[in-house]
């Protein structure tokens, strides 16, 4: 299993990044993706998830990003996105792409290296 984040870097507020993240090692289609942010001294938090292939395409999105990001996926390419725009500071992260396996699924212990966004003037 291996998640492949990128498209992070510098931006000033209220401007735009997308992220890539490419996945493998797993079927794609079967599972809800999510995108994941830490900072330092933080609890790491749920951007945004979006629904399986077959679902209804579904994506839901923490409050403070509502209306700013977009999450999409391409099944074709083991692949999912987050665009962002309308930065701000509060954005500074590390960000992670996940899939929701199982409980107890071991695979679920995976992570990959993370984008960092610094959003700053």
């Amino acid at each position: 299993v291996q998640f492949v984040e990128s498209g992070g870097g510098l931006v000033q507020p209220g401007g735009s990044l997308r992220l890539s993240c490419v996945t493998s090692g797993f079927t794609f289609t079967n599972y809800v993706m999510t995108w994941y942010r830490q900072t330092p001294g933080k609890e790491r938090e749920i951007v945004a998830s979006i629904s399986r292939f077959g679902g209804n395409g579904n994506v839901v999105y923490r409050d403070s990003v509502k209306g700013r990001f977009i999450m999409s996926r391409d099944d074709a390419k083991n692949s999912v996105y987050l665009q962002m725009s309308a930065l701000k500071p509060e954005d500074t992260a590390v960000y992670y792409c996940k899939a929701l396996f199982p409980q107890h699924d071991f695979r679920g212990n995976v992570w990959g290296q993370g984008t960092q966004v610094t959003v700053s003037s």
